[in-house]
């Protein structure tokens, strides 16, 4: 049977809910050059998702496929069409709604998976609300550039530095981690060498005052592959896992 909640019956969902760890991939809509779909941060996002769920017998819920605010120098920002932003207290209570249903429905067990580098303050707020008032039900929360091994980061930077996970938007890690999980959907004869000139330390209204490269790169994608994609799941994957069997 699937481990894709929207591919049971609610027969076949009653069975597992509570005994299983449900997992809610949460990502965004949003811009990521020329040579990758919109959809990358769920993508990604419910790849990990599934890929953890198979191998606990866990559940994988709908993905939340919109999110925060993009933000210029990590996303691109919101000037590109395509992209679609939720205010924060939009997606705080859609993900305490959701959580909270499924709680009504039995599940005691959740990994929250993020996949979008703005999303994660309104989702652990949203988590810490629910566990005040749910203190018999288990939650973690993580983005997948959390556990990444400096091991695998070294391998999968072979020809030029880790430029830091919030200019990593639309770069290896994305492209190759969208090569491995949907490389139908990634074009790579449309790349282009780009990214931004500068780094800020200061936040800049509004974000039409921050110059970011017209293709909506942030840095360079050059070295991409699908097996960089399996190395970075895998590490990933067997990270989280080691943190499942521990506290849950």
């Amino acid at each position: 049977m699937s481990v894709m909640m929207q591919e049971m019956s609610w027969q076949e969902f009653d069975k597992k809910r509570k005994d299983s760890i449900l997992f809610l991939p949460v990502g965004s809509t949003e811009q990521h050059g020329p040579m990758l779909p919109l959809s990358v941060d769920c993508v990604i996002s419910a790849g990990i998702c599934q890929e953890l769920a198979e191998r606990v017998d866990g559940i994988v819920a709908p993905t939340i496929c919109y999110g925060y605010k993009s933000a210029p120098l990590s996303g691109g920002g919101p000037l590109f069409p395509g992209t679609v932003d939720l205010n924060g207290s939009t997606l705080q209570n859609l993900v305490y709604d959701v959580l909270e249903e499924f709680i009504r429905d039995g599940v005691k067990k959740f990994f929250i998976h993020n996949g979008h580098y703005e999303n994660e303050a309104f989702i652990v707020e949203a988590i810490d609300l629910l566990s005040r008032k749910h203190e018999e039900v288990t939650f973690i929360e993580s983005s997948w550039w959390d556990v990444m091994s400096d091991s695998v980061i070294d391998k999968v930077f072979d020809e030029f530095e880790y430029p830091g996970i919030e200019l990593e938007h639309a770069g290896v890690l994305e492209t190759s981690l969208t090569m491995y999980f949907r490389p139908e959907l990634v074009r790579m004869e449309r790349f282009v060498e780009d990214g931004v000139e500068e780094e800020l330390n200061f936040r800049i209204y509004p974000p039409s005052k921050i110059k970011v490269p017209k293709t909506g790169l942030l840095t360079t994608a050059r070295t991409s592959s699908r097996e960089k994609g399996e190395l970075l799941v895998r590490d990933i994957v067997d990270h989280y896992l080691d943190i499942i069997r521990e506290r849950m």
